[in-house]
């Protein structure tokens, strides 16, 4: 736990592996994941590397799963997954898998391709038979089967005249073809004006798609058939058909002829359809048995090229026979890491032990907190905003309690907490089922990461909806109530009808409620008056003790890294300022509520609201050294010496100021006089032999001695600048950060009325539109309205608008206090952190 609290203490080790033992080392690591090496080769090319054919060699493995993964996709065969964590292959394995996966991607290519070229075959065949069947009917339309006549009427135009020769009639030529459904109109038009209208077209559509041997697609075609005369026009018939990319086949001209190739051709689709099965079948046995270990692979592939891409930062020793490496690694766990290499060592089957060596160095160590599934959720929120320095406190532990409350101070409803409480408490009973399905979908990685954030959000909403008595904008009468109502029936069901209370009347029994708000209070007209006022006040109470915290833990970091300077410079003056003004006034919240209270007997007409003083008022007056307005009445103090004491806490505050903005620089700047006046005794004091050196040494550069002065005193005045920054930040940070805190009860006022307002509007009015069997129907709908509204307007917009509120306050209002972030985080060689967003690439692919 005390890597929670505070970044667990880190070590920079060297390594030292025997070459045979490197790998099977290096493995154990990555199971293990506690330890970050370091590139000692950073100006050598990745090609020029040590493991560099390994790296390829692996990358082309993994090329071959991916064509594997992706043909095992598309015939929507489920892939095994096990949930088993397979340990990285030795060396020596990895032939194995080469070859294994070689044999597997040659034999699905040439599946792949003997089937393409079956289909393309089969595609062939089809579109030759739909031309036999569709020609077969034009034909059948004129009488005697023989077109050419038929067609020779068909192309003289009423101004030729038919040449009869020698040889007898004019005899006409025809090409029959098939072409993709959308290009007919521009084909027919081509046609029309390439040929000067001497060509006949006829064209007629496929009704069954058919299947595209290279894309899979499926695609609608048409039967044409085109007659004309000579030659030429046959060459650019052509030649056009081409130009379309239209298939033409051969088609006899005699019906027997057609016949008989139709006979055929239906032969050989019914062989074709065989064969294409047995292919099918045989390709489905190749991915089904590929299916069930693919996902092994994909991890065992993967963790080999880990292994080598971490053993390319390794050096060579001289002798070529050792790797040299440097890691980070948590000093608590040292023997764990110890242990690792020697079961590494073990399975190499190597006599010669690793050897790790601690290093001295002036570096930054990286940040490591050591998270559960729990806490991560919460420390994600923390290195969002700023990666802690090495050693610095962690505001993880604390933000576990503070951000749901001050988030369910902001959404205080019992109803819409209990529904974000339900919610993420399905996902975490179910966290392992719902883990295994790896659902892509970024909202519900966001949901799913936070789970136990919404359980205590929700569990926290609950508790302050119980505190502030609101149910989905209605109070619950549990403990009954404290006031005497007396009014009837029909007044307490009439909306319109609202009573002010005044507790200082007879109707109030003066007992304070036993918990939460007195439910009388939702049917007062002056319910927001007491709700804000209460409201408000809890914000800047919770507020000043969330900062003030905040300071705390800065002395906590002080003392840690024994900076003695910084407690007396800025800690105590801190504190000092943040005490006497707002916690003093935190404190007149206070005393306001113990010793005024609601009457109306003239006995105790100081004690009564009229003469209780604004808090507020007297806050400004105390900075501005204004004194109260006289009253014949009232008391201008609240207790005796308050005016003193105020003006007293005003000038210590404000004397802080300069302490923070002086002391500090004055301090190191004298501290830095001192050891120069040192060292130049000491000069000095080192004898005669030694004068004229120094006094050459002067006159030659004196110049420079006027620089290195002048470098000093940049020095002292960014320092100055440095804090005087930092002053003016915490001083008006103080006065603006309290005034955010406001925001818990604007936000908590908000989301009451609109719950309110929902109610009101929405389903109230299936409540009393109808009041036959009608009612039952509207409401009914209305309700589901209403639940509609609520989950997708309450729940999840006003959470989400609350929850970027709470992270505001925690990153700005409390971290600004202590927590700088300026570390950079432990990235261990772990297989469990590069396995997790390879696999979801992969699926991806």
């Amino acid at each position: 736990m005390s890597s929670l609290f505070r970044s667990a203490e880190m070590t920079l080790c060297q390594l030292f592996l025997q070459s045979e033992a490197a790998y099977a080392c290096v493995s154990e690591l990555g199971e293990l994941g506690l330890v970050q090496f370091r590139d000692l080769n950073p100006d050598v090319n990745a090609f020029q590397r040590k493991f560099v054919n390994e790296v390829r060699r692996c990358d082309e493995m993994e090329r071959k799963l991916r064509y594997l993964e992706k043909e095992i996709k598309k015939d929507g065969i489920p892939m095994l997954d096990t949930g088993e964590n397979p340990e990285a292959p030795q060396p020596r394995e990895m032939i194995d898998l080469e070859a294994t996966f070689e044999k597997l991607e040659n034999e699905l290519r040439e599946v792949n391709q003997n089937a393409e070229a079956l289909k393309r075959n089969f595609l062939e065949l089809t579109e030759l038979k739909q031309i036999l069947r569709k020609t077969q009917v034009f034909f059948d339309e004129h009488e005697g089967g023989n077109p050419t006549e038929s067609m020779t009427r068909a192309l003289i135009s009423d101004d030729c005249i038919a040449r009869q020769s020698t040889l007898g009639p004019v005899q006409l030529g025809f090409v029959a073809g098939v072409i993709l459904r959308e290009r007919i109109p521009a084909f027919e038009r081509m046609l029309w004006r390439a040929c000067r209208g001497n060509v006949f077209l006829r064209q007629a559509e496929i009704e069954t798609p058919l299947e595209d041997p290279s894309t899979s697609d499926q695609v609608f075609k048409s039967v044409f058939i085109i007659f004309f005369q000579g030659d030429q026009l046959k060459t650019r018939v052509k030649k056009i058909c081409e130009g379309f990319r239209a298939t033409l086949y051969p088609c006899p001209e005699a019906p027997a002829d057609r016949r008989e190739m139709a006979m055929g051709v239906m032969t050989r689709i019914e062989d074709l359809n065989t064969v294409l099965g047995q292919t099918q079948d045989h390709r489905h046995r190749v991915l089904v048995a590929a299916a069930k270990n693919i996902k092994n692979w994909f991890v065992k592939v993967r963790k080999i090229k880990a292994i080598y891409h971490t053993l390319n930062l390794f050096n060579l020793d001289v002798t070529q026979k050792c790797l040299i490496a440097e890691c980070w690694v948590p000093v608590l766990d040292l023997e764990n890491i110890q242990l690792a290499l020697r079961r590494g060592t073990e399975r190499s089957g190597s006599s010669v032990p690793p050897i790790l060596n601690k290093m001295e160095t002036c570096e930054d160590p990286p940040t490591y907190n050591n998270t559960n599934k729990f806490t991560n959720a919460f420390q994600n929120l923390i290195d969002s905003y700023g990666i802690a320095s090495y050693r610095e406190m962690n505001p993880a532990p604390y933000t576990i309690i503070t951000f749901p409350f001050l988030f369910s101070v902001m959404f205080g409803d019992c109803g819409h907490g209990l529904i974000m409480a339900l919610f993420g408490l399905w996902m975490v009973l179910k966290e392992k089922q719902l883990a295994a399905k790896k659902i892509e979908s970024e909202i519900w990685t966001i949901f799913f990461g936070g789970r136990y954030i919404i359980l205590l959000m929700g569990i926290f909403s609950t508790y302050t909806g119980f505190i502030y008595n609101d149910m989905f904008s209605k109070s619950l009468n549990i403990f009954g109530s404290h006031w005497s109502v007396n009014i009837t029936e029909e007044h307490a069901m009439s909306i319109q009808d609202l009573h002010m209370l005044n507790p200082a009347s007879d109707d109030y029994y003066g007992i304070p409620y036993p918990f939460g708000v007195d439910p009388v209070w939702q049917l007062s007209q002056n319910k927001i008056i007491f709700l804000n006022s209460y409201k408000m006040k809890i914000s800047i109470i919770l507020g000043v003790f969330h900062m003030l915290f905040g300071v705390i833990l800065s002395l906590l970091n002080h003392i840690y890294f024994k900076n003695r300077l910084n407690i007396f410079c800025e800690f105590i003056p801190q504190i000092i300022f943040l005490c006497f003004l707002f916690l003093y006034m935190v404190s007149l919240m206070f005393i306001k509520w113990i010793l005024f209270f609601p009457t109306d007997d003239e006995n105790y007409i100081l004690f009564s609201p009229h003469c209780a003083p604004s808090i507020l008022i007297t806050f400004i007056n105390m900075v501005l050294f204004k004194p109260p307005k006289e009253d014949e009445i009232c008391s201008p103090e609240m207790f005796s010496g308050q005016l003193a004491l105020q003006k007293v806490l005003v000038i210590i505050a404000l004397l802080c100021v300069p302490v923070m903005f002086l002391a500090k620089p004055i301090i190191i700047m004298r501290s830095q006089n001192k050891s120069t006046e040192y060292s130049m005794q000491q000069a000095t004091e080192n004898g005669d032999a030694e004068q004229p050196m120094q006094n050459n040494t002067a006159q030659a550069g004196g110049g420079s001695h006027g620089g290195g002065g002048h470098d000093e005193h940049e020095s002292i005045g960014e320092l100055f600048i440095h804090q005087g920054i930092h002053t003016i930040e915490y001083v008006l940070g103080s006065v603006s950060h309290t005034a955010s805190y406001l925001r818990l009860w604007a936000l908590s006022l908000a989301h009451a009325q609109l719950s309110e307002v929902l109610w009101n509007m929405v389903l109230s009015k299936g409540l009393t539109i109808f009041d036959d069997w009608k009612g039952g129907i509207a409401l009914y709908i209305i309700f589901s309205a209403w639940a509609c509204l609520t989950v997708s307007i309450l729940v999840l917009m006003e959470g989400l608008s609350a929850f970027l509120h709470t992270l505001r306050l925690h990153w700005v209002e409390f971290q600004s206090k202590f927590y700088a972030g300026l570390g950079h985080g432990f990235q261990p060689f772990s297989f469990e952190l590069l396995l997790d967003p390879a696999s979801g690439s992969a699926e991806t692919d």
